[in-house]
């Protein structure tokens, strides 16, 4: 049998405590990985016309995490995001009317239709602001008036400018 002064000098060693206990495992990268693939999702109308139909922009606890999604909006997080038109939506669905109407087909086809021009239109819109405009052409000089007179009355001024009166 050991003593209580023995087992006190070599005590048993347990594995040691963790900082943080509830610390993610990978740092939040499977999280955050998460949340961004749902974000980009909702730049697809049809998937917002999904989520209506069955019934989540009911649920009190999802729409505040449609609220909380907010901050891929801030530049730290926004650059990840490769589909910019899923924070447009993402902005839109914070609102109660918008959720109501995505949940019939109209609505949907609507902004699918919205998107598609937007996509087929954006080059075209851009080069308008980018591309620097032409200078208006500088004013011509006055033309002489004997210039701009018909040729018949041309020669008849002529003529009265060389005739005595």
């Amino acid at each position: 049998m050991v003593s209580s002064k023995e087992s006190m000098d070599c005590p048993v060693e347990s594995p040691p405590l963790p900082n943080n206990p509830y610390k993610d495992p990978d740092d939040g990268r499977q999280r955050f990985l998460l949340e961004l693939e749902f974000v980009q999702c909702l730049a697809n109308p049809t998937y917002i016309h999904y989520l209506a139909q069955n019934r989540y922009f009911e649920d009190e606890a999802f729409i505040g995490y449609l609220k909380y999604l907010q901050y891929w909006q801030r530049p730290e997080y926004i650059k990840f995001i490769m589909y910019p038109h899923c924070l447009f939506f993402l902005e839109l669905l914070q609102n109660a009317n918008f959720r109501n109407a995505m949940a019939h087909p109209g609505s949907k086809e609507l902004a699918h239709r919205q998107q598609y021009f937007f996509w087929k239109n954006y080059r075209n819109n851009r080069l308008k602001h980018i591309l620097p405009r032409p200078l208006p052409e500088p004013a011509a000089p006055p033309v002489p008036l004997h210039l701009c007179l018909h040729p018949y009355l041309r020669t008849l001024k002529l003529h009265l400018h060389h005739c005595p009166l």
